[in-house]
């Protein structure tokens, strides 16, 4: 008999309404894709810790930024790091997955990072700026984030917040990755339009630089997009590190393009379940 088909869970809140891009439009293209190798099953992310027994992994793909479900998220944590389940992305990613604590940490290490800090008192170690960048450390998708003048910055610097200057960049870029592969790039060439993208060359230079959080993150499995803007003097600065449940933009892509996504990302899934059932990759 042939052997049994890996068994997927895969948490999307389809009718998470997103400025500019329908999350659900791409995982209702990626799961009828993935259901040439798996069996599979969908479920709003409210709902993953009652429906996760019972299958091989749970993939989280658009899922909505976990601040509007907090409980629910640290629950789903819980219960999946106690019973092994195993989670794709995995649960021990250091970037988005646990808040914005690293954009802090790999400042302070020497990292390519946008200046940030987290509290009134160290204001003075940002550049100075006409504007700021207020948001939520444990903050997605640009929920809770404001854009403030100078004289009001510190005023607004409460709680548990990062502050940014506003950097007057060129241009916004990402580079996706599966596993610690280099998958493809897209940018914005209007800055003031995030999110009508195109496809993006990226240099051997650019690719060291998105290399780096990929190697810092260390997640061996999963899904990751590297978001950068090109700094005046012509570097990339980390905006930000997503490794829990990155936006793919597949819509911005060639159907080439997306072929060798779908590819990579079936390979990297079936690895990655198979091993933890002892079969075969």
């Amino acid at each position: 008999m042939p052997a049994a088909r890996p068994r997927l869970l895969y948490v999307t809140d389809l009718a998470y309404q997103a400025g500019g891009r329908r999350y659900c439009d791409e995982d209702i293209f990626l799961t009828a894709r993935l259901r040439a190798h798996f069996d599979l099953a969908l479920c709003h992310p409210l709902d993953a810790v009652s429906l996760m027994d019972g299958y091989d992994a749970v993939v989280v793909r658009n899922s909505g930024p976990v601040l509007g479900y907090q409980k629910e998220y640290e629950a789903f944590r819980t219960r999946a790091l106690s019973s092994g389940t195993r989670v794709y992305n995995p649960l021990t990613g250091k970037a988005d997955m646990a808040g914005k604590q690293y954009l802090l940490d790999l400042g302070a290490a020497g990292f390519p990072v946008i200046p940030t800090v987290d509290r009134a008192a160290d204001l003075h170690r940002l550049p100075p700026a006409e504007r700021y960048v207020v948001k939520p450390k444990a903050g997605a998708d640009s929920l809770g984030l404001r854009i403030v003048p100078a004289a009001r910055v510190a005023e607004c610097a409460v709680g548990d917040v990062l502050i940014q200057p506003c950097v007057d960049f060129a241009y916004e870029v990402s580079f996706y990755f599966v596993d610690d592969d280099f998958q493809y790039a897209l940018y914005a060439p209007d800055p003031r339009r995030r999110w009508e993208l195109q496809p993006y060359a990226a240099t051997d230079a650019d690719l060291e630089f998105a290399r780096r959080f990929i190697g810092w993150n260390g997640l061996g499995h999963g899904i990751q997009r590297v978001d950068a803007c090109r700094a005046p003097d012509g570097g990339l600065l980390l905006v930000e590190l997503e490794d829990l449940n990155p936006y793919l933009s597949l819509d911005a892509l060639t159907d080439d393009a997306q072929d060798a996504f779908v590819t990579a990302l079936t390979a990297s899934l079936s690895r990655y379940v198979r091993r933890a059932l002892g079969s075969p990759a």
